[in-house]
């Protein structure tokens, strides 16, 4: 297909790695980054698990290393290989296979998880474009995740049911007790995910369109909108927060509740930021209560939202006017930020207030909104302990809760997700 071939040719870094033809009704395909993984066969085995959906399913391992990794990783990604062939041995479906890609001597410069999923993903296409499946879903999953029985058949009915539907976020929890860690763990991962639902649900309460979580374990694209947005990136962190952005912005995106994602809790030193950099963080701090943005960063997100609409058609003394009702916080970021350049940029190319709600919210993206909570607490505001805010917004939604501690609290905002089923599109 064209849209395939051009991505092919400009951005795909291999050819085919799996020589096997796909079955023709192959409609999922599921892509996991495996570098250093003891756990991966618990990961299959949750899959293997699943309930079947109408459709053939693929799950692709990328078992990656740098080419300057240590022995020891090198090793246990050679057990985990070796793992995974006993297991095919005693695994065999012909609507749901598997396959594994092994690379552990990737180029130093870009090795990492974004550059894993980057292969995965583009493996994926590759199968999709040889039986002409634009429509096709690319599912990102862990090495260390497990998933509800009814993972596979609840994506494939959104995306079936859904035809314009180009990606979407699945519902994830990470579980908040048990015998495989210690207690601070469990408790520095019930903050660390009252943390992501609060910055999500705060950030919904703003009316802010592009307010969906972004974890590389739990999200599926279309694979022809995965190839039209230029693919996934090679970042060593972040992966998922930068290409799912590009997806949300200029598609029509899903929260899939129905089915769940559970991520594991532990602590890693792989990356910079994400989960297992904040875990690893807070034992080392011994402090599990973590600390983030003060409520009214999100009110001045809320301000420049409502106001947004009317800087259509809006000339330099008129935008300097609405800057002016901003906070102090708001103001002084606009300004370093060139927003009344931009406005009047994005004005000129708008012929209607829906053309530009579009062209101002991709300015406005959430890009822009982490900028801002970053800076306005250098200066404005200060962090403060994620159960003291998740409190406060609760309170000011009028949901009334006795729960104070991280997990109770995690509970509570689990349930107000659970009652969306969000499709947003501003195209």
């Amino acid at each position: 297909m064209q849209i395939f071939g051009h991505y092919i040719e400009k951005h795909a870094l291999y050819s085919y790695f799996i020589s096997e033809k796909p079955n023709d009704d192959l409609f999922l395909s599921v892509v996991i980054p495996c570098f250093n993984e003891p756990n991966i066969i618990g990961s299959l085995n949750s899959l293997w698990d699943c309930d079947r959906p109408d459709c053939s399913v693929e799950v692709i391992v990328v078992i990656n290393a740098s080419e300057d990794s240590a022995e020891l990783s090198i090793n246990q990604n050679k057990i985990s290989e070796q793992n995974i062939d006993e297991w095919l041995k005693i695994h065999s479906d012909e609507k749901f296979k598997f396959y594994k890609i092994v690379l552990n001597s990737l180029p130093k410069k870009d090795a990492g998880v974004g550059l894993a999923r980057k292969i995965g993903m583009d493996e994926a296409v590759l199968r999709f474009d040889s039986i002409n499946k634009a429509n096709g879903v690319i599912i990102g999953f862990d090495a260390d995740c497990k998933c509800m029985k009814n993972y596979f058949c609840e994506i494939e009915k959104l995306f079936k049911q859904n035809s314009k539907l180009d990606g979407c976020s699945i519902q994830f929890e990470h579980p908040l007790e048990g015998k495989e860690f210690d207690e601070f763990t469990y408790a520095a991962i019930a903050s660390y995910e009252l943390y992501l639902r609060y910055y999500i649900e705060a950030l919904k309460f703003a009316k802010h369109p592009f307010a969906f979580q972004t974890i590389g374990s739990s999200f599926a694209v279309r694979a022809e909108i995965y190839c039209k947005q230029g693919g996934m990136n090679k970042r060593k962190a972040g992966e998922d927060f930068y290409f799912l952005q590009k997806i949300i912005q200029s598609a029509n995106y899903a929260e899939l509740n129905t089915t769940k994602v559970f991520p594991s809790p532990r602590s890693s030193d792989r990356v910079p930021f994400g989960t297992g950099a904040a875990i690893g963080k807070m034992q080392l701090s011994g402090e599990s209560n973590y600390m983030t943005y003060d409520l009214q960063a999100f009110e001045d997100i809320a301000e420049i939202v409502e106001k947004s609409g009317d800087l259509f058609g809006a000339g330099e003394e008129k935008i300097k006017s609405v800057i002016e009702e901003f906070s102090i916080s708001m103001q002084k970021f606009l300004m370093e930020n060139d927003f009344t350049k931009n406005v009047i940029e994005i004005n000129l190319n708008s012929n209607s207030q829906l053309t530009f709600n579009q062209r101002f919210f991709r300015w406005f993206n959430m890009f822009k909104v982490l900028k801002y909570m970053n800076y306005s607490h250098q200066v404005f505001y200060k962090p403060k302990p994620i159960t003291e805010v998740a409190i406060s917004f609760l309170e000011n939604c009028n949901c009334i809760t006795s729960c104070s501690n991280p997990k109770g609290l995690c509970e509570v905002y689990r349930e107000i997700n659970l009652n969306y089923l969000i499709i947003k599109s501003i195209s």
